[in-house]
């Protein structure tokens, strides 16, 4: 049985706020200063094209999520739409999934945040310790999440959209310097092959994800059955264009530079001065700043909803399932997550030799795996689901199909070919959490038959 537990705030987000929650944790800025870099080294002149595949790949795994959000709204939904497809335990493994997946993009959101305010300080002749800047961004995320769920989302679609909107205008100021000509080099692809388009793929699929975060808010959110799968496809659909345009005009922009932009720490600033718009490098390190502070805020409300009902069902400890009697939020859930936001850098950080830089890209590929994991288990439970409703159609299936062979890209790039160490060891420490967290869920179903019935059932309704 549920435990006695304050419910949410109900009916306090609109279409924008729900849409700003996803938009936040896909973090468009994110990749336009730190992941295009990458993918040019990885990719070259199809780097732009590896987004548009990436972002129609993630469409079909969308299309497997709205079947359930059309039907049905629940916070920390992503758990319980696997449990009413596969049950209780996969849906425990899929939440298990998504708890991994926030905490560690969460944790690159506070690295992302402490790059940019170590560059902006350093103008100023200041010199803050990494760990002081780690405290600062997990404390404040802490707060807003804390005390007000309308107040946290609001803040970071007003910071999301100042910071594209003035990559954008960079963007366009350099398409202008080239009179807005077609850069024939990568229309053509030119020096690809199908092979390095696959290796494009799975940074794509790493930028991307997150898009799915609106569904964590069922509860809370206005007209959830409408505004929740509207937000999904639209965060979708609007960071992957802006992601196939900024990285089509970094590729165009800083052809012949030296260093590269595979080697470029920072592409938009070095855009800026090539511009003659130094004018325009703090506003969008600034930017940057504040737009991995909504990230780590972002992943910080989604996570903290996933434990939250998981808590309330008795897969965690019942005080994790108790919402603030005041605030109307998940306040022990969050709190946890603020630790771990501020504890996991500083763990990273302490090893021999490594930087921030090494945080930020080392949470992000650990993110990834959880969020691939979660993907899989909706997609295989979306028309598990519409059958046992008696609603499944062909097209379902072969959505539900074209996802699971789509997320075999990422899944395979993200172990062959092998990566360099230490990152070629990373899978296999998201497999002991994956396998832990099953030893635990198969032993609590074995003692708790009725409950997990409940809980099917529950999730099972519309």
């Amino acid at each position: 049985m549920l435990p006695q537990a304050t419910s949410l705030r109900t009916q306090c987000l609109s279409f924008w706020t729900v849409l700003a929650q996803s938009i936040a944790l896909i973090s468009p800025t994110m990749t336009a200063v730190l992941i295009v870099p990458l993918m040019f080294g990885t990719t070259g002149n199809a780097s732009w094209l590896a987004y548009a595949f990436g972002t129609v790949m993630l469409l079909f795994v969308a299309f497997n999520l709205n079947q359930f959000a059309r039907r049905s709204s629940h916070t920390g939904s992503m758990f319980l739409y696997s449990v009413a497809g596969l049950g209780p335990t996969a849906g425990g493994m899929a939440g298990w999934c998504l708890i991994w997946a926030y905490m560690f993009i969460g944790t690159a959101g506070v690295a992302g945040f402490t790059i940019f305010a170590q560059q902006l300080l350093v103008m100023m002749h200041l010199n803050v310790p990494a760990v002081a800047l780690f405290a600062v961004c997990a404390a404040i995320c802490w707060y807003c999440a804390y005390k007000d769920v309308r107040l946290s989302a609001v803040l970071m679609l007003v910071l999301e959209a100042v910071s594209v909107a003035l990559i954008t205008v960079l963007a366009f100021v350099v398409l202008g310097h080239h009179n807005f000509a077609l850069d024939a080099d990568q229309l053509s692809l030119k020096g690809n092959t199908l092979n390095t388009l696959g290796l494009g793929v799975v940074v794509a699929i790493f930028s991307l994800v997150g898009f799915e975060a609106a569904t964590a808010f069922g509860e809370e959110a206005k007209n959830p059955l409408k505004n929740i799968p509207r937000a999904v496809i639209v965060s979708l659909i609007l960071t992957g264009v802006f992601f196939v345009f900024i990285t089509y005009t970094e590729v165009l922009g800083l052809r012949g530079v030296k260093p590269s932009l595979d080697a470029q720490t920072a592409p938009l600033s070095t855009l800026a001065t090539m511009m003659h718009l130094d004018v325009l490098q703090i506003p969008i390190d600034l930017g940057a700043m504040l737009s991995f502070f909504s990230l780590a805020l972002s992943c910080m409300n989604a996570g903290a909803r996933v434990v939250f009902q998981m808590g309330r069902h008795g897969f965690f400890h019942e005080a994790t399932g108790v919402a603030h009697s005041t605030n109307e939020t998940p306040h022990v859930a969050i709190t946890i997550y603020a630790l771990l936001e501020f504890a996991i850098p500083c763990i990273i950080l302490s090893f021999k030799g490594l930087a921030v830089t090494d945080v930020f890209n080392d949470a992000g590929t650990f993110g990834a795996f959880g969020f691939l994991g979660a993907y899989i288990f909706v997609s295989v439970a979306a028309p598990m689901h519409l059958r046992k409703i008696g609603e499944l159609r062909p097209r379902d299936i072969a959505y539900s199909v074209a996802a699971l062979v789509c997320l075999l890209v990422p899944a395979i790039g993200s172990v062959y070919p092998v990566p360099a160490p230490p990152v070629n060891t990373f899978v296999y420490v998201f497999l002991l959490y994956f396998l832990v967290g099953l030893a635990v869920f198969v032993a609590r179903r074995t003692r708790t038959q009725t409950e997990t019935s409940e809980l099917a059932s529950e999730a099972a309704a519309a």
